[in-house]
């Protein structure tokens, strides 16, 4: 009973976190791009994107190889499960996919609020992961140790261009209602849509990758080997 508790769990956490890195550098994607088109000459802050944007296809990459090396595919989680899926719903009121970037991009007050969004949401997985590293589950599984701990290196880096901007042009920091909304959502998955997909016998795996029908890659920084 226990080795099952304990797979079903890494199994969950897993999907949940591969589909949360692919939709991150998916979403970075667009973001880079309507940078790149407003502030061609901002190198730094081009640059910085880019890095944050290859590490979160590195961690993508990273548990993927760990799904294969157990011979089976992630579970099937959406957009229900994306940490930066409902903080953008709620704050946009419309899916990321539906998110027209560039005119976020091009207006200040919109950039503003977007570049909070990704901080809160990048602390907050920071956050995450230390508890992770701590918890008995996770540590019973060394690969998946040694995943976590190359994200806890990686994350500080990710909210630095986006809180850089923010002092850079003399916006404010989160407000307690943009504290409360991230809190909301990280409770909503913890307490709400886990266990339901921990008992939920139905929940059926992916048929492919989630990175099947990406574009060439071009920024994705060097794998490490963490198994």
């Amino acid at each position: 009973m226990l080795t099952w508790f304990r797979t079903r769990y890494l199994d969950l956490l897993g999907s949940i976190y591969i589909y949360n890195e692919h939709r991150g550098y998916t979403s970075i994607d667009r973001v880079l791009d309507a940078v790149r088109a407003r502030a061609p000459d901002d190198h730094a802050l081009i640059a910085s994107i880019e890095r944050h944007r290859a590490d979160e296809r590195k961690h993508y990459v990273m548990f993927k190889r760990w799904f294969e090396l157990q011979g089976k595919m992630p579970l099937k989680v959406d957009r229900t499960c994306g940490h930066i899926d409902r903080f953008v719903e709620i704050m946009f009121r419309r899916t990321i996919d539906d998110l027209d970037t560039r005119r976020i991009i091009a207006e200040d007050d919109q950039f503003e609020k977007l570049c909070r969004v990704i901080s809160l949401t990048e602390k907050r997985g920071y956050r995450q992961v230390d508890i992770l590293l701590r918890h008995p589950l996770v540590r019973h599984d060394k690969t998946l140790v040694k995943i976590f701990q190359i994200i806890e290196k990686d994350e500080p880096s990710h909210w630095a261009p986006y809180d850089g901007w923010l002092k850079a042009n003399g916006k404010r920091d989160p407000r307690w209602w943009e504290h409360a909304i991230d809190t909301f959502i990280h409770s909503e998955l913890l307490f709400l849509k886990l266990p339901a997909l921990f008992l939920n016998p139905w929940v059926k795996r992916r048929t492919e990758w989630a990175d099947a029908h990406d574009p060439a890659e071009v920024l994705a920084s060097p794998l490490p080997v963490a198994a």
